[in-house]
């Protein structure tokens, strides 16, 4: 198998095939750029997204096994399809000779999920005689903020502060230089991307979450309902109590016990209580993620950036709000929309940094998924 740096010598612009299978998005991508220049960037050639939300509406929520088997029949048709759309199709075949290295999400995740993606990756490697990066989820999340919608975009500074915020993590993480993390705060429990899904379901709002609770809160009043701030020690976040809150402010004004069970809460709120429920819970959510990154840029002075990534940085009161309150103080930075949620750009983008800072590829034969602990 190739090293990268073989391949360098012989043509310094790399064209990287990336797959990402970590919960319930098929999606792969293809992205060129010259690592070895100082101030590469990596040119996105095709992006392709199969999402599985209309599989989950119904439950409420992503079910692994089911998700598992959708990526099984996705995965080849997505990566044939990205190929087609970034032109590197020869007689309506792949064109392997155009591809450097391949690139896919490794953790964290659901297993079955990631297997698919993995094995997928490591046979097309092997298959094809490519270098390898498995690069992780979190990392891919925040370069998607280096995916430029324009040309002549701005990019993040070192050293910067970035606020990870999904389904499964919340962390603040500082970085000196690419590919060098520090993480400086994590929640204690839960993730503010999960807490807005439950919060959904006792509101009787549809999954996912977070889109569904920002539609709702336009039509709400935030100061409607007085949710607590957690004290947590340092830059670490804690959510289980704010969804306790939120479900106990509920059972009160609906003058039920707090035994009356929560998935029949729903139908007894009017949908203006749900619209100031769901504006109550979104500023509160919000206003924990900035204040303790407010408190992480005055321990780290220097901070020239601020990335704020994942998919919950799709949401446009945080936008708003973060812009606000650290506008004046340093560049704010969040991906473009379409890279905000899982996709293949974000994690090309990733493993093009890799390449640029000179890590070593991945052995697709002893490649290890992910210790147990990533699972989620």
């Amino acid at each position: 198998m190739l090293e990268i740096s073989e391949v360098m010598c012989y043509n310094t612009e790399v064209k990287i095939l990336a797959i990402e299978s970590s919960c319930d998005e098929t999606a792969a991508a293809i992205i060129s750029g010259d690592p070895s220049s100082k101030n590469g960037k990596a040119e996105l050639l095709s992006n392709v997204v199969v999402s599985q939300i209309d599989i989950f509406k119904s439950y409420g929520g992503v079910i692994p096994e089911v998700a598992a088997r959708s990526h099984l029949e996705a995965i080849l048709p997505v990566v044939h399809q990205a190929f087609s759309e970034a032109g590197l199709t020869k007689k309506g075949q792949d064109d392997w000779s155009q591809i450097d290295a391949i690139a896919v999400t490794h953790t964290p995740g659901l297993l079955g999920s990631l297997l698919i993606g993995t094995l997928t990756a490591r046979t097309l490697a092997i298959l094809h005689d490519k270098p390898l990066y498995a690069v992780h989820h979190l990392k891919s999340h925040i370069y998607a903020n280096w995916l430029a919608v324009n040309e002549d975009e701005k990019q993040p500074q070192f050293p910067l502060l970035s606020l990870v915020v999904s389904g499964g993590h919340t962390q603040i993480i500082r970085m000196d230089e690419h590919n060098h993390f520090e993480i400086i705060g994590t929640t204690m429990d839960d993730a503010v991307g999960e807490c807005y899904d439950k919060i959904a379901k006792i509101l009787g709002l549809p999954y996912p979450g977070g889109p569904s609770i920002a539609r709702a809160a336009k039509n709400g009043d935030p100061d409607k309902y007085k949710l607590p701030i957690p004290q947590i020690k340092d830059l670490d976040f804690s959510f289980s109590g704010l969804k306790t809150a939120v479900l106990r402010a509920v059972q009160k004004e609906l003058g039920v016990p707090i035994s009356f069970p929560s998935h029949e809460l729903a139908g007894k709120l009017t949908e203006q209580q749900k619209a100031d429920f769901a504006a109550s819970f979104q500023k509160t959510a919000t206003k924990i993620l900035l204040n303790k990154l407010e408190k992480a840029l005055e321990m780290y002075p220097d901070t020239k950036s601020i990335v704020i990534a994942g998919g919950v940085s799709a949401n446009e009161d945080l936008r708003k709000t973060a812009l606000a309150k650290f506008g004046n103080k340093t560049e704010v930075f969040f991906p473009a929309l379409k890279f905000a949620g899982d996709n293949a750009a974000m994690v090309g983008a990733a493993a093009f940094y890799e390449i640029a800072s000179g890590v070593s590829p991945t052995d697709p034969y002893k490649l290890n998924i992910m210790p147990r602990s990533e699972i989620i």
